[in-house]
């Protein structure tokens, strides 16, 4: 079946390239274009597209504004292009929607295509949308950061509260999480566990370690203009040149 696909973004040059990677594909029949959020409502409303190449960020009216004003029910299936941080892509992974990351590879779009096309096949209708409202919920609530996580193994879960722990190490595809003299290991990557952590209470000092600030008892200095981490059972820890920064930013006061 011939599929349609509208592109939405203020950039001209973004629109053109998105619209030549469009063309190479015998599925896509019609491509329209929008320069901004309402021209996208009104050719939303009007032409019904199977797909949406939308822009996050644009002014006046962004991606988001569009989605919100059209309604999610009536949602085309959304590839997001974005240049958005981190926390954002974290919430389209979240949501199960796709997303291209600016500036669009020939590879990563072929990607994101191939799944829109799938979803379009395989969900029932309203699915895309529920998925779209998933979203927009994720990027509207506020970041809640880790209070406590769940270790598993030997058959049982332990729950582990994070004010607890000293300092968190990266162990292959596991941190270990030193809570006194108890060491557990969670199954998780140094970067998620980071993203998920309080910024001010954690602190990331070395590509493999993290650091409960509020149990840092002193600041020694290293070899090569970094720092030696003293924490308040003694442990000592290494900063990594580039994290120092970090540190000499925590050891100023606001006076």
């Amino acid at each position: 079946m011939p599929l349609s696909a509208l592109i939405v973004d203020d950039e001209p040059l973004a629109r053109e390239g998105l619209r030549l990677l469009l063309a190479r594909d015998p599925d896509v029949a019609e491509v329209w274009e929008a320069a901004g959020g309402r021209e996208a409502v009104a050719r939303l409303r009007s032409h019904r597209p199977d797909l949406l190449f939308l822009d996050v960020q644009m002014p006046e009216m962004d991606g988001f504004a569009v989605l919100r004003e059209i309604g999610a029910e009536a949602a085309p299936v959304v590839v997001f292009v974005t240049a958005h941080d981190r926390y954002a892509l974290q919430a389209f992974e979240i949501s199960a929607a796709d997303y291209l990351l600016k500036p669009v590879t020939e590879e990563r779009f072929a990607t994101a295509l191939a799944r829109a096309k799938a979803r379009l096949r395989a969900e029932p209708p309203g699915e895309a949308a529920r998925q779209i409202l998933g979203l927009l919920e994720a990027l509207a609530a506020p970041q809640r950061s880790l209070k406590r996580v769940a270790v598993r193994g030997a058959g049982r879960t332990v729950f582990v509260d994070l004010a607890e722990v000293g300092w968190m190490q990266a162990a292959e595809n596991y941190v270990e999480l030193h809570a006194g003299r108890a060491v557990h290991l969670l199954h998780v990557s140094m970067a998620r566990l980071e993203a998920a952590l309080d910024p001010a209470a954690f602190l990331r000092i070395h590509r493999s370690l993290i650091v409960n600030t509020g149990r840092i008892r002193e600041l020694l200095p290293g070899a090569h203009g970094d720092f030696v981490v003293v924490l308040d059972d003694g442990t000592r820890l290494p900063c990594g040149r580039r994290y120092a920064d970090r540190l000499r930013a925590l050891a100023s006061n606001p006076f």
